[in-house]
């Protein structure tokens, strides 16, 4: 069985007038067996990427690996149920969006789920769907299916952003000390607009700024639209803004929102991993919300595997037969 992709255009109301000028018209990539026209129902999964990442970055060539396209094909030829695999852009000039709405980043949850969505079913007919995504797009997945109880039957996480004082907490010093050197927040975000090529050393920095505009905007700021959550000149944590960070964990959620644990226990599927070396220390957040999904008797699958954050794309393999079974069940 081989893969059909079709590139299909939506310009979007939401993201129109978007505070960093990024594109409200955006593509959407669409991955279908080849024999099966856009008429005919077959189950959906949304992929969602990382951090510095968009939906076509699945279709990129990869280095002693395989395009999304090229393992969906392998993977349908050992047995794999047939699905449609849509891949949406949603790449900010932040480098992401952490799937929310912001007023700093601009409204990617709304856009997602709200417009485009709807706009892709007109087009590929599909009974039921599933969302998945590793990294930031873990995090997206989980946060679209407690936020929207219903949309989806089957949920895959893959090293998603969650407990967060270790996921971010500690790479904050990094971030202080960039903005020491450039003389600001704001002077040290024009310095990487600014730099040709964009120096990867400072690409963990840029990420929590992107976080603070993810979970603590503040369009009022006029150096940078965002609060940070810990004290530039101390480290010491600023806690009403780190409060606000806390009330987009997964693992707070779940803790807290009866509503979230019911959208979670709804789910035909709910699929959770990481490394156990993960370099952001993810697996130490899946392990935690693991044991909330045990206490409150909701059914997951937990894998914590050999290796780290990096180089994982073999986990798809692991995901998406399981959710393609969740989704013809």
């Amino acid at each position: 069985m081989t893969v059909r992709v079709e590139r299909h255009e939506f310009t979007s109301t939401v993201l129109q007038d978007n505070p960093w000028g990024d594109p409200a018209r955006r593509p959407v990539f669409v991955l279908s067996p080849a024999d099966v026209p856009a008429a005919e129902p077959l189950p959906a999964v949304w992929v969602l990427a990382g951090f510095f990442a968009t939906g076509a970055s699945f279709l990129a060539f990869e280095p002693f690996g395989e395009t999304l396209a090229e393992r969906l094909e392998r993977l349908w030829s050992h047995g794999m149920k047939p699905v449609r695999v849509v891949l949406p852009d949603t790449f900010a000039a932040l480098g992401g969006s952490q799937y929310v709405d912001s007023p700093a980043i601009g409204r990617y949850a709304t856009y997602l789920w709200d417009e485009l969505l709807p706009e892709v079913e007109r087009v590929w007919a599909t009974p039921r769907r599933a969302v998945a995504g590793r990294s930031s797009g873990g995090f997206g997945a989980l946060t679209a299916a407690m936020d929207r109880p219903g949309l989806f039957a089957a949920v895959a996480s893959h090293a998603g952003d969650m407990g967060f004082e270790w996921c971010y907490l500690p790479d904050m010093p990094e971030l202080m000390a960039r903005i020491r050197e450039a003389g600001g927040v704001g002077a040290f975000w024009q310095r990487f607009c600014a730099a040709q090529p964009k120096p990867p050393a400072w690409f963990g920095a840029i990420s929590l700024l992107a976080m603070a505009a993810a979970y603590s905007p503040n369009p009022e700021r006029k150096d940078f639209p965002a609060d940070l959550p810990v004290d530039e000149e101390t480290l010491e944590i600023v806690e009403p803004v780190w409060a606000r960070w806390l009330k987009h964990d997964p693992v707070r959620r779940v803790q807290r929102e009866e509503a979230a644990r019911r959208a979670l226990a709804g789910l035909a599927l709910l699929y959770l991993d990481a490394g156990a070396d993960d370099e952001y220390r993810l697996q130490y957040g899946a392990r935690r919300l693991g044991r909330l999904l045990t206490r409150y008797e909701i059914p997951h699958v937990l894998e914590i595997f050999p290796g780290g954050h990096r180089r994982t794309a073999h986990r798809w393999d692991r995901s998406l037969p399981l959710l393609a079974e969740a989704l013809w069940a």
